[in-house]
């Protein structure tokens, strides 16, 4: 605790942000706040801890949760993708916990891309055609940003159809 006051000391004289990373444990199970090598002073000492995790599920993609912050809200856990191929993208929220990152178990176990992917399914069931604004709006009630909508589109490309009437645009299933 004695370094710690010392880095609050520079940082307050300078203004400057403190950022220190830690590494895990491999002990699975037990709470995030835990897992952490060496003291959990560290922990403690910090006004907030971001961690961030593998989905055991989907081996290209990482979240960023919001372990602890004493200062401000959490925030929202945020993923990402480090594709081989593509390189680095940012994918959205993402509904899982710290303790469920680690554990493996997931939290949902669909993306917010594939949840919007579902969704439009669904809206569009049994011949129905509707206007893309409708749609935004049944993603947003559901907590899916109009931007996840858009890559959900995107990747249904095959599926539906879009066509442009006046202003609007509306979807249907292909037949």
């Amino acid at each position: 605790r004695p370094m710690f006051r010392r880095l609050a000391d520079v940082a307050e004289r300078t203004g400057c942000a403190v950022i220190l990373i830690g590494h895990l444990n491999k002990a699975a199970g037990g709470q995030s706040a835990y897992r952490g090598l060496g003291s959990i002073d560290f922990r403690a000492a910090a006004r907030s801890v971001l961690l961030i995790g593998r989905v055991k599920r989907e081996p290209n993609v990482r979240v960023i949760v919001h372990d602890k912050s004493s200062l401000a809200p959490e925030g929202k856990p945020v993923a990402f993708c480090l594709d081989p191929e593509t390189g680095f993208s940012w994918i959205g929220e993402y509904d899982i916990t710290a303790d469920e990152l680690l554990s493996g178990a997931g939290g949902n176990t669909a993306t917010k891309t594939e949840q919007a992917e579902r969704l439009i399914l669904d809206l569009l069931a049994d011949g129905k055609e509707l206007a893309s604004e409708d749609i935004d709006k049944a993603a947003a009630e559901a907590g899916i940003s109009a931007r996840t909508v858009r890559a959900a589109k995107k990747n249904l490309d095959g599926r539906i159809t879009s066509k442009r009437i006046g202003a609007a645009w509306y979807h249907a299933l292909k037949k």
